[in-house]
């Protein structure tokens, strides 16, 4: 199904104060459509849509589904026996995930930037972002986190780019419309959906099928499942990556906050010299994937450089929050084991006494399928605080805790523990943290409440 974008129409959103749905929505409102919406709690996200337009409902009741709306916009976390969508239902009023929507909307865009993969989508979308900004490309940007260039998740261009994340999740990503799509990696997540690596990699497939034949594939050369991707596709291919690829970076050093100076190769000849601003190995992975993306839209390295040595990061991406009693506070919504691991690596070089780390699992079911991954995930830590795991769309079925976690990591050798309330963790930390300790909160939850809690 497309949407037909005739202004004055009304849309709704359920689950509007989410981070993709809420920019979706300011898109409609730019262009003069009447927007209502609903979610579960109040937020500065509704908060802001509110005082630009946006009829907002706190609470999701059938009584929010009106007559006059065209269509409604759901996320693929609405339950099927959603009140409001029963509603619409009823009305016979035109339905639409998320993706579809966003699908929609890309249509309307000649040059479509997806970036895809397990990890790094709101970074590389955010180094992309910042680099055609630089080029004057006005694009329209859709992020999965707030980034302050563009002061907020949402901008909306007058240009044929547009660059958005492609989430995997129940697949969503296959209905858009890649011009260039980016795969960053393929791992095992969301295993409540796909149950295997293997599914996983066969929707990254999938989604590489819908390049068109003109268009551009850019891939990790350095992660051993491109290999069927490439495979499959009929598109021209790009590959980066520090061990090999077309776009290569060499000659790797970090400063002393653990960010990277690097030499860029394009078929093996010097390009290009950066220093980023954002720490992490794995981020020169980010702002190679970032580089070939610009190199099809011919951006000058000169932009380039700027684009990216001038990106500062997203929040909640290794984002300082501030320093307390000589205690550096970081927030990073690492929720995969992979992604703790890198994030820990980042810290490692960042300066410190001590690593102390609270972390808030994401999800019953990923802490379960990925249990092991997660016991020997913090081994850089020199002690991690668990707090109860954070349920977003689940219920508690009894099978899997934080203290079940805290249990396994403990018998490692790493001082673990499970401390349930915010207010006690932070009563904790105030009696225990000392000058020159690094203390990172993660998790996709509301962990970075307590690094805040901390702070004040």
């Amino acid at each position: 199904m497309s949407f037909d974008f005739i202004k004055n129409k009304k849309v709704h959103f359920i689950g509007i104060g989410g981070i993709s749905m809420s920019g979706l929505a300011e898109i409609l409102l730019e262009k003069g459509f009447k927007v209502s919406g609903s979610d579960i709690k109040a937020s500065p996200t509704t908060d802001k849509l509110k005082s630009i337009g946006a009829q907002i409902y706190i609470g999701q009741v059938a009584e929010n589904i009106t007559p006059d709306i065209d269509l409604v916009v759901y996320t693929a976390a609405i339950s099927k026996d959603n009140e409001e969508l029963l509603k619409a239902k009823a009305l016979n009023i035109s339905l639409m995930t998320r993706a579809e929507f966003l699908g929609s909307i890309m249509k309307g865009h000649k040059y479509n930037v997806a970036v895809s993969g397990t990890h790094g989508k709101t970074t590389t979308t955010s180094m992309l972002s910042s680099i055609t900004l630089n080029a004057n490309l006005d694009p329209t940007i859709l992020v999965g986190g707030n980034l302050d260039i563009i002061n907020g998740n949402v901008r909306i261009g007058n240009s044929p780019y547009f660059i958005t994340e492609a989430c995997e999740y129940k697949e969503s990503f296959l209905k858009f419309f890649p011009f260039i799509g980016v795969i960053l990696n393929i791992d095992a997540d969301h295993l409540d959906y796909y149950k295997n690596i293997d599914n996983v990699q066969n929707a990254f497939v999938k989604f590489a099928k819908l390049i068109p034949h003109n268009g551009y594939l850019v891939c990790c050369d350095d992660d051993k499942r491109m290999v069927k991707v490439i495979s499959n596709v009929n598109c021209n291919v790009i590959t980066y990556g520090i061990d090999g690829g077309d776009i290569t970076a060499g000659d790797i050093f970090f400063d002393e906050k653990g960010c990277a100076y690097f030499k860029v190769y394009k078929d093996n000849k010097a390009v290009l010299s950066l220093h980023l601003n954002i720490p992490g190995k794995h981020n020169v992975l980010n702002a190679l994937a970032s580089i070939a993306v610009s190199l099809i839209l011919n951006i000058s390295m000169e932009d380039i450089k700027k684009g990216l040595e001038s990106f500062k990061g997203t929040h909640r991406r290794f984002e300082i929050k501030g320093k307390k009693n000589g205690v550096t506070v970081v927030d990073d919504y690492a929720h995969h084991p992979t992604e703790i691991k890198a994030t820990l690596s980042a810290a490692q070089n960042y300066p410190h006494k001590r690593i102390v780390c609270v972390f808030q699992p994401h999800t019953f079911s990923r802490t379960i399928n990925l249990f092991k991954e997660f016991t020997s995930a913090f081994d850089n830590v020199d002690e991690l605080i668990l707090a109860d795991i954070y349920p977003a769309r689940e219920k508690d079925t009894g099978e899997v805790s934080s203290a079940m976690l805290a249990k396994a990591i403990s018998k490692r050798g790493i001082k673990c523990s499970n401390i349930k309330d915010f207010n006690s963790i932070v009563q904790y930390l105030k009696d225990n943290l000392n000058e020159g300790d690094l203390f990172l909160t993660i998790g996709a939850g509301d962990v970075f409440k307590v690094g805040e809690m901390y702070l004040q």
